[in-house]
């Protein structure tokens, strides 16, 4: 019998390949850029074009998972992210944004699977800690595409290195099946796959008060994770005189800080603070480190930099585990997977829609002192939401 453990497992290793598989053309976004004879910068038009997939793609995987089984979604969302790797393997353009729109399609199912799984096989109490756990996969990806894709290039060619993540991730596909069987025994086969029930996610949360909340929450966080991950290197060489080797080190300090941010709040949570005013406190040092993040300035010691970075990381980066808990404990019984993938959709549309604004509100007015200033505002306002909000019923006291 496959126990809560082992579950936690598969969907964690599942969660890392296809952050992995996210990462690793951008990992090599110079040389892949100058191999195709393009601007490296298109590589936010192909962040873009990955989380637009994985947008469409969280819509349709609550009806995906009832019909063939959260590991089958799961496994063919690891094949699709294997495809679209070795699609960008191709030496053009249109072949990459391509693949990047079939690894958003292998992406976004991915959360509304776990979450399935997850929510049926970890007690309520310890659902924060445990989902926290599992999103750890997400920076861990990122480690991995960060420590291994540039090595792999070396060794392999930057082609070789795409080729060799999608193998990574047919391999997670087949370690998977032996657990199909018994994981997808609740799957329904007379599930229909209608193009309406791509709309049944978005109703479920819209219907929905307290998932309403947090989608839109989720929008503004994703808002600020990204705008952090994405500007934060430039803004240190720009704004504040840092090496590129110096400011590439503060950005992995602050993803350090998001990985254990996302298991420290998780145990916090399910201690007795509650994911809901876990949440909220999450939102006011989202606020507070996106302006002290503003506020930086060359004279200031290179330790206090560090320690800013590193909290606001742990607040913009660590907070999915306990949000998706909380999404999971609000849906209605049976239907942790639907409303994960409609809270998602609000999620990933933030990180489409969000770094562009950044960029373009920090070109206005010629400084990312501007964006990051900007962020603690819509943070802030999630912080008064979450601590207005009634909480629901249906709740159980881990949520509340």
């Amino acid at each position: 019998m496959t126990g809560p453990w082992m579950t936690l497992a598969i969907t964690l290793a599942v969660q890392a390949m296809v952050s992995m598989a996210l990462l690793t053309l951008p990992v090599m976004a110079p040389v892949v850029a100058s191999a195709l004879g393009v601007s490296a910068a298109l590589v936010g038009v192909y962040v873009a074009l990955v989380y637009a997939g994985a947008m469409a793609a969280s819509l349709a995987a609550g009806a995906a998972v009832a019909r063939f089984g959260a590991i089958r979604v799961s496994q063919a969302g690891l094949v699709l992210c294997a495809a679209g790797l070795a699609l960008c393997a191709v030496p053009h353009a249109a072949a990459s944004a391509l693949g990047a729109v079939l690894i958003g399609l292998g992406y976004g199912p991915i959360t509304p699977s776990s979450s399935h799984l997850l929510s049926k096989s970890t007690p309520a109490h310890r659902m924060s800690l445990v989902f926290s756990v599992k999103q750890t996969g997400v920076p861990l990806g990122g480690m991995l595409a960060g420590a291994l894709v540039p090595s792999l290039m070396l060794l392999l060619g930057w082609q070789g290195a795409l080729l060799a993540a999608a193998a990574a991730n047919l391999v997670c596909a087949v370690i998977a099946q032996p657990l199909r069987a018994e994981l997808d025994a609740d799957r329904r086969t007379d599930k229909p796959m209608a193009l309406g029930n791509l709309a049944q996610p978005i109703r479920l949360v819209l219907g929905h008060p307290a998932l309403k909340m947090l989608a839109a929450c989720s929008f503004v966080f994703s808002i600020a994770q990204l705008s952090l991950t994405t500007y934060l290197v430039t803004y240190l060489n720009e704004g504040l005189a840092y090496g590129l080797v110096a400011a590439g080190l503060a950005l992995s300090l602050a993803q350090l800080g998001g990985v254990v941010g996302r298991i420290l709040w998780g145990w916090v949570a399910d201690r007795g603070m509650g994911a809901r005013r876990m949440l909220a406190l999450l939102a006011a040092v989202m606020a507070l480190g996106s302006a002290a993040t503003a506020l930086l300035s060359p004279a200031q010691p290179q330790w206090l930099v560090l320690v800013v970075l590193v909290v606001f990381g742990a607040s913009a980066i660590g907070w999915n585990g306990v949000y998706l808990a909380e999404v999971a404990r609000q849906a209605p019984p049976g239907l942790a997977g639907v409303a994960t993938g409609g809270t998602l959709a609000f999620t990933f549309f933030g990180v489409v829609l969000g770094p562009p604004v950044f960029g373009a509100l920090s070109a206005l007015f010629e400084t990312y002192r501007a964006g990051y200033l900007a962020l603690a505002v819509p943070t802030g306002l999630c912080c008064v939401a979450l601590l207005r909000a009634r909480p629901s019923a249906q709740a159980t006291d881990g949520g509340r």
